[in-house]
């Protein structure tokens, strides 16, 4: 059998606690709201448009974060607390739309073009985890043409120093050709003079061959310390055009070691496919309005959706409110005004009594100081006005 329920009690209404969060989420305050059937609903839709936003808001900046920090942790602890900067933001901007002001356009222009920055950078991490394989190779490709224009940098800042030993060395080592060349000469003229195929054309060892030999001999003497010593200088410039390549390839680990796959290297890598690729163009720009119009949707569902008895109880509440409070004040202020007044006038009473009480007794305490300025002839009158100053008179108060 059914019970029954007094009419007093059949409208009575117990949100849940999931419903109580989305109303919260919505700025909207439940003591009215709970009463309000219509507005419940579009109350739970607008904190639903900002518990969505929150979400996004929340993975948009972890991702964020996890492209500048290694430890997950931390990325995720800065999601989250970026996130709830972006809700508190958000509930902001939708509990400034009331009734009175979703004709503002001054207002609504504020609150939109602050959505709307908002939402154009939570945009840029969704895109990149949208592209991330695509923009991962344009990424690997931007670095290596990092790569070779730092090569480049760095043999235009060693150029000079290169060309310098290389010039060294090729001058030392044409030097040691030409000598070596002359030697090879005298040593083909003697074997000639000897064997009868060049010179004089006698066979063996004769006067001619020996003085060919003695000149060969001393020139192959002179190349040798030709020879020792130039090399020595050729080894030297080898060593240092060793020690610039050396400094060459360590500035380009260092280079290498500074290449990251971070945030701003993946919005570079971005614009660069946007650069090459005319079919991703149409696509990312779609794709970012999409994704801003997320962090747009809290306003403009608080704008869009039609003001209903909970606007109208909240402004008579909120008038309401107003006017007590000033009520308040006034007879706060009354209180206060009449208890100094009756103060005022009991210290009166007080003080009136009081000089009343000690007339007499100050009358004798002067004839007293008259009586022992009479009987001592040393002290002047002013001393006894002056003492009388001091013992009887009162001080005003300040």
């Amino acid at each position: 059998m059914e019970r029954n329920i007094a009419i007093s009690q059949r409208e009575s209404y117990a949100p849940s606690q999931f419903t109580e969060f989305l109303w919260w989420l919505s700025t909207a305050e439940k003591e009215i709201l709970v009463d309000s059937v219509i507005d419940r609903n579009r109350y739970r839709i607008i904190g639903m448009t900002v518990l969505a936003t929150w979400l996004f808001a929340t993975f948009t900046w972890t991702y964020f974060f996890s492209t500048i920090v290694d430890s997950l942790i931390m990325a995720i602890a800065l999601g989250l607390f970026m996130g709830f900067i972006i809700l508190t933001i958000d509930r902001a901007l939708i509990k400034g739309i009331t009734k009175k002001n979703k004709k503002n356009f001054t207002a609504l222009l504020f609150r939109g073009v602050l959505a709307l920055t908002i939402g154009t950078f939570m945009a840029q991490p969704a895109v990149l985890y949208m592209f991330d394989k695509e923009i991962r190779l344009q990424t690997s490709l931007d670095n290596e043409k990092k790569k070779l224009l730092k090569r480049q940098d760095l043999d235009v800042l060693y150029k000079s120093q290169k060309d310098e030993l290389t010039a060294t060395k090729t001058a030392l080592t044409k030097e040691l050709e030409t000598g070596s060349a002359a030697v090879d000469k005298l040593r083909q003229d003697f074997l000639s003079e000897t064997d009868g195929s060049g010179g004089t054309g006698k066979v063996g060892i004769k006067d001619i061959a020996i003085a060919k030999r003695a000149e060969y001999q001393k020139l192959d003497a002179a190349y040798g310390e030709l020879k020792k010593d130039r090399q020595a200088k050729i080894d030297s410039a080898d060593v240092g055009l060793k020690k610039l390549e050396a400094d060459i390839k360590k500035s380009e680990n260092e280079f290498t070691a500074y290449m990251n796959n971070g945030f701003l290297t993946r919005i570079e890598a971005l614009e660069n496919l946007l650069k090459n690729n005319s079919a991703l163009q149409y696509r990312y720009y779609l794709i970012v309005f999409i994704l801003m119009l997320i962090e747009l949707m809290p306003v403009i569902a608080k704008t869009m959706l039609p003001s209903g008895s909970y606007d109208e109880k909240a402004a008579l509440r909120e008038e309401m409110e107003i006017d007590l409070a000033a009520t308040n004040m006034r007879k706060e202020q009354m209180l206060k005004e009449m208890y100094n007044q009756m103060a005022f006038d009991q210290d009166k009473e007080a003080i009136t009594s009081f000089f009343a009480l000690t007339k007499e007794d100050r009358n004798e305490k002067m004839q007293a100081f008259s009586r022992q300025w009479k009987e001592d002839h040393h002290q002047s009158f002013d001393g006894l006005w002056e003492k009388m100053k001091k013992e009887i008179l009162t001080k005003q108060e300040n």
